[in-house]
């Protein structure tokens, strides 16, 4: 083996052995609840434990959300960009890596060159040397000449301080926060679709209620009429009851311009045109299934968004020995290996070969405190980095409990309700006998229809803002999603 090889193994074997300056990670703590104060008593609607992993949604027991949920991951244009930046990051690891090793480059050069006319005689070849003389003393001129030269260029610099190994610790820091970004884009996109879903379910309701309503209304029109023509009561009772009519059937007007908004944002959603997705109008269930609850350490490891704020503060930590690195000096070893000839048949003959070895160690001595200010920036990131952290776990348990809570209260608001909307019909039932009997007046009929529509349409708002409740919590823990999913290369 050449000393030059010797050299390079042993300075190889320096750098891959070598420390890497600033500080070992070490995850931070983050205020974790021992339990959630708003799960007191909780137990889900009915056991979802056995749903497929990640798909959550199923929980729902709804063929046609099962169908749209399954279409945002492979689809929404958000959840693509999201990916395309994760496929980024894993590149700029590689790229990263790539410093760890000597670049190596293949030069080949020929040349065709004719040289300035001389003066002959004794005197000097443009002032710095005696060129060739002839008998009468005239200038000649050179004749041209070629020349060829191939050669391998490589050049290296050995990871003494550990600068690289930082760079792709934090760059792959940075590609698994980006991988759990991805998963929280995918969720978030899921989730929103959810929702969308159920209002617009909700809106389905909405129109059969009115619908219902202005058929009621629309008897209700013939029934006065009737009575007015008999005598029993006034012409205002026909005009009372065509504006109940009339005001019915605008709500019924108003729900349809909401509900083909929101299939329409459910076909963004699922990554197609509008005019591509029609979502057939059924009812849904008043059952609302709720997932359940882990430990309330474990939101740490479900929450995409905290494994993406962790692992930045990873990537922060590395980068104050990126920083750091800077105060030690530079060694940069290179070599040439190749030849040079005048023909091109000569060009790789033993006599034309050409090689050589050198090393290069740069050290900075004075730069006026830069060095210092970007290793205390680079620990003011870290800092703020790990406030990030810790704020994104204290939203989360502020998440979860917020929809625990209205879950538990909506659920009481609902019981209460059904109470109202049973009591509304019981009025309206006998008001209208009496009505028919000619013993009150249509006012009351009105005002009895009024209060039971308004019951009807609190008690769906309630069970859409459940519906809403459980996806949100969904959400919350993490859907189906953990650390463990997070990229390792």
């Amino acid at each position: 083996m050449s000393r030059a090889l010797c050299a390079a193994s042993f300075l190889a074997t320096m750098a891959l052995g070598g420390c890497a300056v600033g500080p070992d990670y070490h995850r931070p703590s983050a205020p974790v609840a021992t339990s959630f104060k708003e799960a007191a008593g909780w137990t889900p609607s009915h056991p979802v434990d056995a749903i497929d992993r990640g798909a959550w949604w199923s929980m729902f027991n709804d063929p046609d959300l099962d169908a749209l949920e399954a279409r945002v991951a492979a689809s929404n244009q958000t959840v693509k960009q999201f990916e395309a930046a994760y496929r980024q990051a894993h590149e700029i690891v590689a790229q990263a890596r790539a410093a760890f090793f000597p670049t190596l480059d293949a030069i080949a050069h020929a040349d065709r060159s004719k040289g300035s006319p001389v003066t002959t005689g004794s005197g000097l070849i443009n002032g710095l040397g005696t060129g060739p003389t002839n008998f009468s003393g005239a200038p000649t001129a050179s004749r041209p000449s070629t020349a060829f030269e191939a050669a391998l260029e490589a050049s290296w610099v050995p990871d003494l301080w550990g600068k690289v190994r930082r760079t792709v610790e934090s760059d792959k820091a940075l590609a698994q926060a980006s991988g759990a970004d991805l998963a929280n884009a995918k969720l978030s996109a899921q989730a929103s679709l959810a929702q969308d879903y159920f209002q617009l379910r909700a809106l389905d309701e909405q129109a059969r209620l009115y619908s219902g309503a202005v058929a009621s209304y629309q008897r209700l029109v013939k029934l006065t009429e009737d009575q007015v023509r008999e005598g029993t009561q006034p012409q205002s009772s026909v005009l009372t009851a065509q504006t109940q009519l009339y005001g019915a059937q605008a709500a019924l007007i108003a729900v349809g311009v909401m509900r083909a908004q929101m299939e329409h944002a459910i076909a963004v959603l699922v990554g197609t045109t509008p005019a591509d997705l029609t979502i057939t109008a059924k009812s849904f269930s008043r059952e609302v299934p709720t997932p359940p609850l882990n430990l309330a350490s474990t939101l740490l490891e479900r929450r995409p968004d905290i494994a993406a704020a962790e692992r930045r503060m990873a990537s922060g930590n590395a980068l104050i020995g990126v920083a750091a690195a800077s105060y030690f000096p530079t060694l940069t070893l290179s070599g040439d290996d190749g030849s040079a000839a005048s023909k091109l048949g000569k060009l790789f003959s033993a006599s034309s070969t050409l090689w050589s070895f050198g090393a290069d160690a740069t050290e900075t001595l004075l730069d006026f405190g830069l060095r210092r200010a970007q290793v205390r920036a680079a620990r003011a990131v870290y800092d703020e980095d790990v406030a990030t952290y810790r704020q994104t776990v204290l939203s989360a348990f502020q998440g979860v409990e917020d929809e625990l809570a209205a879950l538990r209260i909506f659920q009481e608001e609902q019981d209460v309700l059904v109470l109202s909307e049973q009591a509304a019909q019981q009025t309206l039932d006998l008001d209208l006998d009496e009505f028919r009997e000619g013993t009150i007046d249509y006012t009351t009929v009105i005002a009895a229809e009024a209060i039971l529509v308004s019951a009807k349409l609190s008690l769906l708002n309630v069970i859409e803002d459940r519906l809403n409740a459980s996806v949100l919590l969904v959400e919350d823990l993490g859907g189906g999603w953990s650390t463990a999913d997070l990229p390792r290369g």
